[in-house]
């Protein structure tokens, strides 16, 4: 049988095939550019607008007279067009696609390397420049390499204080930066089914660190019932006995809280290892990592305690942001002396609200930590949620659950 990249391209690997595009979204940075790349193409009219979705996320709200002269005119444009539109403070592209847009089966194609976040619902999703996006929405299709597959197999469940982003570290260093080029991962095994959502999408999200194309996971009951909370009905899909190009295999009681050390995303150590680092700042948010469980789980770590670090906080999009309030998670973050900032990508990429200085030191459970992402001169480790948690409280890289 076939992969599930494979069944949804409908087409073996290593085939180049034409497929129209179910859903395809930029952002403000990558928006602005397939703007100007689609009116050089003077093709007229967007071809497919019901499918277009164009999402402020990245530096919102602006930082600078020029950044808001070409949001501006990006907004009116998307607004003119008929196109799906979100505004500053209604979160990150890929978290609110998966708010009820993403769907099992579809193709959905983002001007954003972390579009394979999507893959978490059953669907192919990837990534792709904004030349090729402005073609997309001249035509409302594009074409694809159908990729080979790795197979992903996961046993058991997640343990302690690890999770999935520990998981997620863990793969992405056993593979390499550049271990997966143009591969799919299909993540399989009766340990899926013990993943929230939440988890998945983290899973997927760091997907493309590897040089995937995309992550994917099969759609499951747990799938289903997470629609089906945004009024979407959709079938499972059964995973298909096939041959991988390659397989690897995790058990998950075996995953353990671990830190990716500057600057590459594949080069972990366990989190015990670095524990008395001092920090200068800890960040929680992003694609990979700002979703309401998150927030849930830094809360109850900080809850009735102080930070001794700066720290800032991001949900991931508006409806994460108001779930947290009225749960009481956001009053518990606020009253640990966490900042708690818009909706959107925040300092991940170095624009602003918490860009670090030469010589600092951040803790961050996005999913990138290259030389001078997020500052000049400034050094960025990777962790999951409640590393990031534990070692705001005591300003330094400390183990979860080392004061309980």
């Amino acid at each position: 049988m076939t992969t599930l990249s494979e069944r949804i391209l409908g087409a073996p690997a290593g085939e180049y095939v034409d497929r129209p595009v179910d859903r395809a979204y930029v952002h403000d940075g990558t928006g602005v550019l397939t703007l100007e790349a689609w009116l050089a193409l003077e093709s007229g009219e967007i071809a497919c607008p019901d499918r277009t979705y164009v999402l402020f996320d990245h530096i919102i709200p602006a930082n600078t007279s020029t950044t808001a002269d070409l949001q501006h005119e990006l907004r009116k444009f998307a607004c003119g067009a008929g196109l799906h539109f979100s505004d500053i403070g209604d979160g990150i592209c890929h978290q609110l696609m998966g708010e009820g847009t993403a769907l099992p089966g579809d193709i959905i194609v983002g001007a954003d390397s972390h579009t394979c976040t999507l893959g978490a619902f059953g669907a192919f999703a990837t990534g792709v420049g904004a030349t090729d996006m402005a073609v997309i929405w001249a035509s409302g299709s594009t074409w694809f390499r159908v990729p080979e597959t790795i197979g992903v197999f996961l046993s058991g469940r997640l343990s302690g204080h690890s999770e999935a982003k520990d998981l997620a570290l863990t793969y992405v260093s056993r593979l390499g930066m550049d271990g997966a080029t143009y591969r799919a991962l299909e993540f399989i095994g009766d340990g899926t089914t013990h993943l929230s959502m939440d988890s998945r999408m983290t899973l997927c999200n760091l997907a493309v660190e590897t040089g995937a194309k995309t992550g994917l996971c099969y759609a499951d009951a747990v799938t289903l019932e997470y629609l089906r909370s945004f009024g979407e009905i959709v079938s499972t899909q059964a995973p298909p006995s096939c041959t991988y190009e390659q397989e690897l295999d995790f058990e998950l009681e075996d995953i353990i809280p671990v830190i990716a050390v500057p600057p590459r995303v594949d080069t972990i150590l366990p989190a015990s290892e670095l524990c008395g680092l001092s920090l200068d700042q800890v960040f929680v948010g992003t694609c990979t990592n700002g979703r309401y469980e998150d927030l849930s789980r830094f809360a109850s770590i900080v809850r009735g305690k102080k930070v001794r670090v700066r720290t800032i906080v991001a949900p991931a999009s508006r409806t994460v942001l108001e779930d947290a309030a009225g749960t009481g998670i956001l009053s518990d973050i606020l009253a640990a002396g966490c900042t708690v900032i818009p909706p959107g990508c925040g300092p991940c990429l170095g624009a602003h609200m918490g860009v670090v200085g030469e010589g600092e030191v951040c803790l961050s459970t996005a999913n990138r930590n290259f030389r001078n992402r997020m500052g000049v001169g400034g050094e960025i480790y990777l962790s999951s949620v409640s590393t990031a948690a534990a070692s705001a409280l005591a300003g330094e890289i400390a183990l979860p659950g080392g004061d309980e």
